[in-house]
């Protein structure tokens, strides 16, 4: 119901920079919460940044003061600004936006991810 289109990954040098951009469409007012993950081979996927509609922010201990996220309602995209970025941030970023209802995840989509490299 709702889809999402991740973009701006790629192949960056430790300490650069990237923004990673994903645009939604389709059932857009239904989504109360969005959110950046990453996978890296062989680890489990884990939360890199979230924002809510009232514009509340969450971020991994390991991405805190480096890893900005984002929103622009009017053209419907959520940005992951990645400022500094290690080798250990190399992974498959994915996009995902959800409703948070009660607890309970709704409307829960995904993107097919982008994937980041950061060499040494």
């Amino acid at each position: 119901q709702v889809q999402l289109v991740e973009s701006g990954g790629g192949l960056v040098q430790a300490g650069g920079s990237l923004r990673l951009s994903c645009a939604a469409s389709g059932s857009i007012f239904s989504i109360n919460a969005w959110g950046w993950y990453r996978q890296a081979p062989g680890k489990q996927r884990e939360l890199v940044a979230a924002i809510t509609s009232g514009s509340s922010t969450n971020y991994a201990a390991s991405v805190k003061g480096r890893f900005t996220i984002s929103r622009d309602n009017a053209e419907n995209t959520v940005y992951l600004q990645m400022n500094s970025l290690k080798p250990e941030d190399t992974a498959v970023y994915y996009c995902n936006a959800h409703r948070l209802h009660f607890g309970q995840r709704l409307y829960d989509s995904w993107g097919q991810g982008t994937q980041v490299t950061v060499s040494s």
